[in-house]
């Protein structure tokens, strides 16, 4: 019997190097940056554009969002068309490991009768697609390679710079492929490198980002869980019987905070790399993380079209005079910028954030400090 294929969109961060845009109720997910080639800019967010993508792959009945109960009436409000029992409410952030597996225990649940497994494929909420036949392309051989191994399948950005704010894949050996998809084995996964690292890593041709979709069966998963994280696997094993029951809430809430708070990266997929059940598909499909206002200023060129770093995105009424590379929000205000290269400007009623674009991974450290200083008007 035919596997069926099920989606999963992680939508519970806080995008705290979006700052000051992205606040803690309403992160960088619900703001509305699709690309403009999509025609909806300024309409849907980043969450509605990942979830119209995905209905486009799989069934809206096998499409499940996780998210942070802080965003209730957010995650409601913009995807409306998504049953309850498909929105999965964490009561508190514990990493995209816990998140993956409470998704895993619904969707085991829900599977239909003398169905004893199922292909997964995880997506975050907040990136961006720029060639989206090719991804549609590229996630049906993925779902494919998933089927057919006992392994977690992932898919690789090949790097356009030495950038040191992703994760990176290593390749190994070309397995087959799939659908007119080379498959590699992976060899490791390793963090966020130093600029030198980076640099090697491209010079090497080995290397891809990391874009956080995985894809694997879930009794492979589940095997994979019960190895590396039998805390959770396990506690999440008791909330099972409950999930559609008056009671699940409550339980869901007492449990949650015991489950281990790591990222699936660390958790399950360096160790399924060591032990050789790890498989990258080179996916060149136009994708962005918009993590920091750099990555928003790279997107905007690239769809943009412009051939030229020095642009300058200051939208609405401005002046500019010898200046270049600079991003500027700053909502119903004139903007004039004379002498001054390079800079994010982001100007909200309560915040002002002036940064040059090459330190934009360092925004979230502002979060860090106003958390410290329990400035929690400003988070």
């Amino acid at each position: 019997m035919p596997l069926p294929a099920y989606a999963v969109i992680i939508a519970g961060g806080y995008g705290t190097r979006f700052w000051p845009l992205s606040r803690r109720d309403r992160p960088k997910q619900f703001l509305p940056l699709a690309p403009p080639r999509t025609g909806q800019a300024g309409k849907e967010s980043l969450l509605q554009h990942t979830y119209r993508r995905l209905a486009r792959l799989f069934p809206r009945g096998r499409i499940y969002v996780v998210g942070n109960a802080d965003h209730r009436t957010l995650l409601r409000r913009q995807l409306p068309r998504v049953p309850a029992a498909q929105l999965l409410l964490e009561p508190l952030g514990r990493n995209t490991a816990a998140a993956i597996a409470l998704a895993a225990e619904h969707i085991r649940a829900a599977l239909p009768a003398r169905q004893t497994d199922a292909v997964l494929a995880v997506f975050p909420a907040d990136h961006t697609i720029g060639q989206e036949a090719r991804f549609r392309r590229i996630v049906r051989a993925a779902l494919a390679a998933a089927t057919a191994e006992d392994a977690m399948v992932v898919l690789g950005i090949p790097p356009a710079h030495p950038e040191t704010g992703y994760g990176y894949i290593e390749r190994g050996r070309r397995t087959n492929r799939i659908a007119g998809q080379l498959v590699f084995t992976v060899r490791r996964f390793t963090e966020k490198p130093t600029a030198r690292t980076a640099a090697r890593y491209l010079r090497t041709r080995r290397y891809f980002w990391n874009a956080g979709m995985f894809f694997w069966r879930l009794s492979t998963l589940d095997d994979l869980l019960h190895r590396h994280l039998p805390r959770t696997h396990a506690a999440l094993r008791t909330l099972s019987p409950h999930i559609g029951r008056r009671d699940y809430a409550a339980r869901l809430r007492r449990l949650y905070p015991r489950l281990e708070n790591i990222s699936v990266d660390f958790a399950l997929a360096e160790p399924a790399a060591a032990a050789g059940r790890a498989r990258v598909l080179p996916a060149d499909i136009g994708w962005s993380d918009l993590g920091s206002w750099s990555a928003i200023y790279d997107w905007m060129l690239q769809a943009a079209r412009a051939s030229r770093a020095g642009k300058n995105f200051i939208p609405r009424a401005h002046f500019v005079l010898d200046s270049g590379g600079n991003l500027v929000e700053a909502e119903g205000k004139f903007v004039a910028a004379i002498g001054v290269d390079n800079l994010v400007v982001v100007d909200t009623p309560d915040a002002l954030l002036l940064c040059r674009r090459d330190r934009a991974q360092d925004v979230g450290k502002v979060v860090q400090y106003l958390r410290k200083q329990k400035r929690h008007r400003l988070l």
